[in-house]
């Protein structure tokens, strides 16, 4: 029997390039495929970090307005106790014991309206500076707070 493998234009040769064609054909779609799915992987990636961006954005927003509604309602408060204040201090006993309690409690009702009207961002910098001033008590202080947030919230479970 003859050997027909590697005679020119023979049977097996044709396989052989058949079976090439077949293979680079192949590579060339798998290649192909590849790039559309990574085009349409980087779409979709780009439209994800667009609707994050945008559901961010409109959190941030949200935030914005909430917190500007109880800077607002913290303010009224305060304008409301320190009026209270007064009102108590003017209309009420001017002497005698009734009339110094009146007056410290009226008292203290305008200073803490007056303070409440600053709102949170004068109560946060107080706050900050008072750590600023006392940063190893106020150390102490959050690490005693967690310890009593950790120990409330493990005894829950």
């Amino acid at each position: 029997m003859a050997n027909t493998q590697n005679k020119p234009g023979s049977t097996w040769e044709h396989a052989k390039d058949t079976a090439s064609s077949a293979l680079d054909k192949g590579k060339d779609a798998a290649a192909g495929t590849m790039e559309k799915v990574r085009d349409a992987a980087g779409n979709i990636a780009e439209k994800a970090r667009d609707i994050g961006g945008a559901a961010l954005g409109k959190a941030g927003e949200a935030a914005s307005w909430v917190g500007g509604k109880a800077d607002d309602a913290v303010s009224a408060t305060g304008s409301g106790m320190r009026n209270l204040g007064e009102t108590i201090r003017d209309k009420g006993p001017q002497g005698g014991f009734l009339g110094g309690a009146s007056s410290a409690v009226g008292s203290g009702m305008e200073h803490a309206g007056e303070y409440l009207e600053r709102g949170l961002g004068g109560m946060g910098e107080d706050i900050g500076g008072l750590i600023k001033r006392n940063p190893v008590v106020s150390v102490l202080i959050g690490i005693g707070l967690g310890f009593v947030l950790a120990r409330l919230t493990s005894s829950r479970s």
